[in-house]
């Protein structure tokens, strides 16, 4: 393989998370195809717990190499701050490490791509004076409202108060105080302290120092968006960041991610699929909060009635440490699946490209993290979106206001949660209502959306060529 004649090698440095490894998995998967040589760098110890799927093996040749967090035997810090500080010590010494012993080899390293988290990043590249880009793994949105932030472009006091106007930066003005991240507007809970907000903003203290800023969105989800950011800074969308075969089928052999952190078994993947094969069309609720847990036992609760009461079909993912949050008897009664006429399963872990793409799959209630409400956006599959924290209270806003293919879930301000009855109405709402039959065609104009982005000389298409032609050999 060393003997190959490459355009150009590209080093791409993920943050130590799957949500953070997949868009850059894939986008190091869609360098290849261009004939670049493209190196991920995880940590030690991730490098020690990923699960290479078949599906890689037999893909582009992608290459893996590692840094230090300084936790090579797992743990982390006291706090968020402590691991940071310790990742960008560590991370700063061992990438210029593996930086230098690529100096001499057939194939030096000509280009980092770098998740924002790890900003320090461009100081290395810099360093060694080769093309820096930052890489966002959040909506065009998002990104820019933090930059905004982090600049100090809005024109209002911060923290915000319960009277803060709604956004007044261009692109961002459809944005109010309720739809901002929760690190910005609600910083009374751990999760959203202040210190959170200080690592998320610190990431784009030097980002517009970076050749380029990688978006991993589609142009024509958020145009206006993305042109007020491009006033400020080299910005480029390149998603989506899913698998080529549910898109656009450019690249061999890609069908999945490729790497997984959780522990999985293939009886796992085919209970799922095998359920969802013997039931009709658009008839399911796929439910599914990603890999973090999120919901109070009191909005499990209210989830699972709400799901049993609506009368649909519904796969639920529910990890094991969760599971004791269900109501009582729930499992127990029904050995993970819901009455006697097959009408809902439970499991710990679900194939959610495969399981999105199903033609079974009606609508998915998710946390609206933005990898899997880009995962249903480029796949057609309308949302009912329950956002817990973060980025996800915007990505809400988007998929109800801005691209119409989904409902958000009102949460009652007695008690905080969202309690039974308003959930099973928005699913009904999306599964069988009038509203719902218009997000479904919503969702297909954005699926093929998604699909001529990336078709050659698409938008996304394009902005990789630009990309690449800045550092190629040829």
């Amino acid at each position: 393989m060393e003997n190959r004649r490459y355009r150009g090698h590209v080093l791409l440095l993920p943050y130590p998370s799957q949500s953070h490894i997949n868009p850059l998995l894939q986008f190091s998967k869609r360098l290849a195809s261009k004939g670049l040589k493209a190196t991920l760098a995880t940590t030690i110890f991730v490098s020690k717990t990923i699960i290479n799927s078949s599906s890689l093996s037999g893909a582009l040749p992608i290459q893996f190499d590692t840094i230090s967090d300084g936790y090579d035997d797992g743990g982390g810090g006291a706090d968020i701050m402590t691991y940071m500080g310790r990742l960008e010590a560590a991370g700063s010494e061992t990438l210029a490490e593996l930086i230098t012993r690529h100096k001499h080899s057939p194939h030096p390293i000509d280009c980092i791509v770098y998740d924002l988290s790890m900003h320090w990043a461009l100081d290395v590249a810099k360093q060694f004076g080769i093309v820096s880009a930052a890489f966002s793994t959040l909506p065009c949105t998002v990104t820019f409202l933090y930059y905004c932030l982090s600049h100090g472009l809005f024109n209002f006091n911060f923290p915000f108060s319960s009277s803060s106007l709604p956004v007044s930066i261009s692109g961002l003005s459809f944005l109010e105080l309720h739809d901002m991240p929760s690190f910005v507007y609600d910083q009374r809970t751990t999760w959203s302290g202040p210190k959170l907000l200080e690592v998320v903003l610190k990431q784009f203290s030097n980002a517009d120092k970076a050749d380029f800023i990688l978006v991993n969105t589609v142009y024509d989800f958020e145009k206006e968006v993305v042109d007020s950011m491009s006033k400020v800074c080299r910005l480029l969308p390149v998603g989506s960041t899913i698998p080529s075969i549910y898109i656009d089928n450019r690249i061999k052999n890609d069908k999945d991610y490729g790497l997984i952190l959780a522990r999985y078994s293939v009886e796992d993947f085919s209970v799922c699929m095998n359920w969802l094969n013997n039931k009709a069309a658009g008839s399911v609720v796929y439910v599914s909060f990603g890999s973090t847990p999120y919901l109070s036992a009191k909005q499990m609760v209210e989830l699972a009635m709400a799901l049993k009461d609506s009368n649909f079909h519904f796969l639920w993912v529910v990890s094991a440490s969760e599971q004791q949050k269900l109501p009582q008897n729930f499992l127990e009664e029904t050995d993970g699946f819901i009455d006697d006429d097959d009408k809902g399963l439970i499991v710990k872990w679900s194939p959610q490209l495969e399981v999105l793409s199903h033609e079974a799959i009606g609508c998915f209630v998710t946390h609206c993290g933005w990898n899997s409400t880009i995962e249903a956006l480029s796949l057609g599959v309308p949302m009912v979106a329950m956002p817990q924290w973060t980025d996800q209270t915007t990505n809400a806003k988007l998929i109800q206001d801005l691209w119409k293919v989904g409902v958000r879930v009102n949460v009652d301000k007695l008690n905080g949660i969202a309690i039974r009855h308003e959930i099973e109405f928005r699913i009904r709402e999306v599964m069988e209502g009038k509203n719902g039959r218009e997000m479904k065609m919503n969702a297909n104009k954005w699926r093929n959306v998604a699909l001529e982005a990336l078709s050659e000389g698409g938008t996304s298409d394009k902005n990789i060529d630009e990309f690449v032609s800045k550092f190629s050999r040829f």
